[in-house]
């Protein structure tokens, strides 16, 4: 096992590099770079706000950026402007060097886990996520950790009831749990229970209140929980149908096999079947989703959440990224969720292992 174990930490280096190659390659290519958002931003603001942009005082005493100088350029919306000014900020963000130059210094800036500064907030890559992620780790994972203790036990009764009322009943709310999207029950939730037109009892904004540090840790506790209630409740209205479904299907599998109808018919309770024998093999299709489930709520599943409840979590922040083309946010993100969903790949693996002793990946 240790040698499967190195062999696939060593597998996520060439991963990780080409899943940052290619986007990289995507990135650059698609048009309205950051220099163009800074030219388009320089052209709606007063020459006096520009310093920031420039490096200092040279380029406000350029006028109002020498629109009689001559010579072009190659980004859209630069005509008119200084070509001293658009080197200058090519300089500032790096892009005064070949592509592969780029990104073989910031792949090896990343590997020391520099991530630099983030193009238009002025703020270290490192701190905007750290700042931002305590509000997506709560809602991934008390998403996730609901979703599979509702979906499991709600799978495995509607597989040991297949066809009666109560399997009936359920499947029509998970029907309507997968049809509906997670905003929808979000707004839905608002509306009832948030001040929207009926009920007044939880939150619109924020993680916790603004008073947060001055409560005792009781109060802390259900502060904290009264503001996550809402949006974790419509990510897991939204999010437990498909799991329950597959727990419910992989049991029924199980259950015709024929090691299941041989422990019946040695005599084995119906407990003992379920869980001693048909939980461990069905139970591998519901652990191999898990890190795909996890690394969606936790990073991209909650960006309309975020914005519907104002919260800044990493959804936000990486969709703002991309807007704006920011590149050092959208690659240092990109590098930091890649790492973490190859790391939850090998998790996965040894959870199989531990789940079911057959499996061993290293034989094969």
């Amino acid at each position: 096992m240790i040698s499967y174990l190195i062999r696939r930490v060593l597998l996520i280096i060439p991963t990780l590099f080409g899943i940052m190659v290619l986007n990289f390659v995507i990135v650059n290519a698609a048009p309205g770079g950051p220099i163009e958002q800074l030219i388009a931003r320089f052209q709606n603001t007063e020459v006096s706000s520009t310093a920031r942009f420039s490096g200092g005082s040279q380029q406000g005493d350029a006028g109002p950026a020498k629109q009689g100088a001559k010579g072009s350029s190659t980004y859209r919306g630069a005509q008119g402007l200084d070509p001293e000014f658009i080197a200058e900020l090519e300089q500032q963000l790096g892009f005064d060097k070949p592509a592969h130059e780029r990104f073989f210094k910031m792949m090896s800036n990343f590997l020391r886990f520099d991530f630099g500064d983030s193009f238009f907030r002025d703020e270290p890559v490192i701190d905007l996520i750290l700042a931002k992620m305590p509000v997506s780790i709560s809602l991934g994972l008390w998403t996730t950790l609901i979703v599979y203790m509702i979906s499991i036990p709600l799978g495995i009764a509607k597989a040991v009831r297949n066809g009666s009322r109560m399997d009936v009943w359920t499947s029509a709310v998970v029907v309507v749990g997968n049809a509906i999207p997670g905003f929808m029950f979000a707004i839905l939730l608002i509306v009832l229970f948030a001040g929207g037109s009926y009920f007044d009892w939880f939150p619109l904004r924020g993680l916790v209140s603004d008073n947060w540090s001055e409560l005792s840790t009781w109060g802390k506790i259900t502060d904290y929980l009264w503001h996550i209630t809402l949006p974790v409740t419509s990510l897991v209205i939204a999010g437990f149908a498909s799991l329950t479904m597959l727990t419910k299907n992989s049991f029924l599998d199980q259950i015709t096999q024929q090691y299941v109808l041989t422990a019946r018919a040695k005599g084995l309770s119906e407990r003992r079947v379920m869980y001693g024998h048909v939980f461990r093999n069905a139970m591998l299709i519901v652990i191999a989703g898990f890190p795909a489930a996890l690394l969606s709520i936790l990073f991209t599943g909650s960006l309309l959440i975020e914005v519907i409840f104002s919260l800044d979590g990493l959804g936000l922040l990486g969709f703002q990224a991309a807007i704006n083309r920011d590149y050092q946010v959208m690659f240092g993100t990109l590098y930091i969720f890649t790492l973490f969903g190859l790391a939850l790949k090998l998790v996965e693996d040894i959870t199989y292992m531990l789940v079911d002793p057959r499996i061993d990946f290293e034989r094969r």
